[in-house]
């Protein structure tokens, strides 16, 4: 009986080999993938959801418009710090000496032995330092508290302590920077020495107001714009003349703007430099 079966089972297995062929074949005609991309097309439309009702049409792009949605977007660079109740103006020059320079002055002892052969005698460099509006402005204000955003080595910080002198004011004058520059300030300013990184513009700033004399006016606050500001607001240390001129782009010039108007007194005024634009209009 075995050897009756067995050329069935040849026949059979001639069978399904003719047939494993032939779907080889089937599959390697490019007839087969066409067929294949129009099934898929055709279950993909079949599958899709009804689009009878009309397509609905595009919202309208937003509009900005000024005193509405622009205040709404400028809102996310105002300042909301409550600011302290100000403080006498006596006060202002011992406060920032205990708060930010543990009760003293830093200018004793100065310079260090590390940097004391690196700075010159005077370096006052400066962009518009000596111009007319610091006069006006201070005849105008009569400060006694003066906060400068951006001093770079103190030009006019230094001309605004010689026009207080000249007009008989007792002004202290807050000069914020954190005496970094700029990447690649020092290709224009090679002068500037450095140390382990630390490109010595506080230092040559400090050696400038002895230079003056005028260490009793003048005191440097070597931090970011943005922090010094804050916590000057949280000291409750108020300027009758605040000049805003440390970064120049829009974003960090609001800022300080913001920032700088918490601390303003009422009655005092604010300016900015550097605000021209090329065309000098």
């Amino acid at each position: 009986m075995k050897e009756e079966q067995l050329p069935c089972f040849n026949h059979r297995q001639t069978i399904n080999n003719k047939k494993t062929r032939l779907v080889f074949r089937l599959l390697n005609s490019p007839a087969v993938y066409v067929i294949l991309l129009l099934l898929s097309y055709a279950l993909g439309y079949l599958s899709a959801p009804s689009s009878r009702s009309p397509p609905q049409p595009l919202s309208s792009p937003e509009i900005l418009k000024v005193g509405d949605s622009l205040n709404t977007h400028l809102d996310n660079f105002r300042v909301k710090t409550r600011c302290a109740e100000p403080l006498p103006p006596q006060l202002v020059h011992q406060t920032i000496l205990d708060r930010v320079f543990n009760s003293t002055s830093p200018y004793d002892n100065f310079p260090p032995a590390h940097v004391s052969g690196l700075l010159r005698e005077k370096k006052l460099k400066g962009w518009g330092s000596y111009g007319e509006v610091f006069e006006h402005l201070i005849q105008k204000a009569k400060p006694k508290v003066i906060i400068e955003v951006g001093t770079f080595l103190g030009a006019s910080a230094l001309h605004m302590a010689e026009l207080t002198r000249k007009l008989g004011l007792d002004s202290q004058i807050l000069c914020i920077d954190d005496f970094r520059g700029w990447p690649g300030f020092r290709d224009r300013f090679g002068y500037v020495k450095m140390v382990n990184s630390d490109v010595m513009l506080l230092y040559q700033f400090l050696q400038n107001v002895i230079h003056k004399n005028a260490t009793g006016s003048v005191l440097p606050m070597p931090f970011s714009s943005g922090s010094a500001l804050e916590k000057l607001c949280e000291w409750g240390v108020f300027g009758d003349l605040i000049e805003i001129d440390a970064g120049h782009d829009f974003n960090s010039a609001w800022a300080d703007i913001n920032r700088a108007y918490q601390i303003l007194r009422p009655g005092g005024i604010i300016f900015g430099h550097d605000y021209f634009h090329r065309s000098g209009q």
